[in-house]
């Protein structure tokens, strides 16, 4: 019984991590905070390669378990969930709206032993929500589709970079990867070679495989100066994720501006208050489902 339940917060985990990865504006790395297993979510990646034998092995049961909601999550929003966004971006901007300030207290609250008395550390807050708000208007200004249907060695070594950046992104709270594919221009492409794939469109395999060892890269360099982070300077580093968290409600009001299809930007207009609380609600009863599990 035990193991069916962990398989199942894992589950949760790594589905809803998935969902936020798959839309621009938003980043699977915050809702791993939000929920609570982004430290051992990344331990976990450092350890599956420098840890020893023990703590590989312990590292690849987790992100199995994680990936298979993972998968799940992705499967879904790209043969279905996309078509949603694009229909109702406003209303499911707003949940996300509702996901982010209903979360940020019991991110507070969980990480006040390392905030409280130390405030000379908001300086990383600003940063962090700089960051975030730079890579915004950076999509805005430059974003566009990449051709990568004419698959060489430029393009490869493009991809291969792209996917090495962007992952770093998807992994950090706040900051999207999917923003950061819409400003290399990959996004779409990407996204379009997936869904072929589904369809059993084998000639797409060369360019996702190249995406794929980029991720790859990006996470063998990244995920050790994250844990550093997390370990050796813990306050700074909660303080720039709150400050990108803060910022990515930037971000996601400026999120229907980077649709295939552009729409305007976010306004008290089109938001939608019971959306908004929807995403709050969804907040809550996964925080609350999650410490049901644990305790029983």
């Amino acid at each position: 019984m035990k193991k069916l339940k962990e398989y199942i917060l894992c589950f949760i985990d790594g589905f809803f991590m998935s969902i936020a990865d798959s839309v621009p504006g938003v980043s699977g790395g915050t809702v791993a905070f939000i929920l609570g297993f982004y430290d051992k979510f990344i331990i976990s990646l450092d350890n599956l390669i420098r840890g020893d034998k023990k703590a590989k092995i312990k590292a690849i049961k987790y992100l199995f378990k994680i990936g298979i909601g993972w998968i799940i999550g992705l499967l879904l929003a790209v043969s279905f969930l996309s078509s949603l966004f694009s229909k109702h971006i406003y209303a499911m901007s707003s949940i996300f709206i509702g996901f982010i300030i209903f979360a940020i207290p019991l991110v507070i609250k969980e990480e006040k032993e390392h905030l409280v008395g130390k405030y000379h550390n908001i300086i990383f807050a600003i940063f962090g929500a700089g960051l975030v708000i730079l890579i915004t208007y950076l999509n805005r200004v430059v974003g566009a589709s990449f051709n990568i249907d004419s698959f060489n060695f430029g393009t490869a070594v493009y991809v291969f970079l792209a996917a090495s950046i962007a992952i770093t992104a998807m992994i950090l709270p706040g900051i999207s990867g999917s923003t950061l594919l819409l400003i290399f221009g990959l996004y779409i492409p990407i996204i379009t070679k997936i869904k072929e794939l589904m369809t059993m469109n084998f000639s797409v395999l060369p360019v996702l495989i190249v995406f794929g060892l980029g991720v790859i890269f990006g996470v063998l360099v990244f995920t050790k100066l994250l844990r550093k982070c997390l370990d050796k300077r813990r306050s700074a580093t909660i303080y720039a994720i709150l400050g990108m968290m803060i910022a990515s409600i930037y971000a996601i009001v400026m999120g229907p501006t980077t649709l295939d299809v552009p729409k305007a930007y976010l306004t008290m207009k089109t938001f939608s208050i019971w959306y908004f609380l929807l995403g709050g609600i969804i907040i809550m009863a996964l925080e609350g489902l999650k410490s049901f599990l644990s305790k029983n």
